[in-house]
């Protein structure tokens, strides 16, 4: 009886000792091909994403960029017709004055004959 129950506790022991081993690891080689995967492809999509919005950003900086340029050039030739007015404007006020300058020594040349 001392031989089985000396077993027994030997038996209890072993069984001790294999349960505080480390468990072996979880994830397979295939298991863990699959998640190197899965994060390949997300991490593929993650840039996919980045590349769309960079190229919408550059898009819409290009229309803005755009838009900026056509207002520019509205302002200039804006600009450009209100000078040749203004210029026009001054060339017609010299002729007139230059008309008045000659009416005014034309007279004062001239004496006025008196009755």
């Amino acid at each position: 009886m001392k031989k089985t129950i000396a077993t027994l506790i030997a038996g209890l022991f072993a069984t001790a000792a294999f349960a505080q081993a480390p468990a072996p690891a979880a994830t397979t080689p295939a298991a863990a091909k699959v998640e190197a995967k899965q994060e390949k492809q997300a991490a593929k999509a993650e840039v996919k994403e980045t590349k769309a919005a960079a190229k919408a950003d550059v898009k819409e900086t290009k229309a803005a960029a755009k838009a900026d340029v056509k207002e520019a050039k509205v302002e200039a030739k804006e600009a450009k017709h209100e000078a040749k007015a203004e210029v026009k404007e001054a060339k017609a006020d010299a002729k007139h004055a230059k008309a008045e300058h000659k009416t005014t020594t034309v007279a004062a040349a001239t004496p006025a004959t008196t009755k």
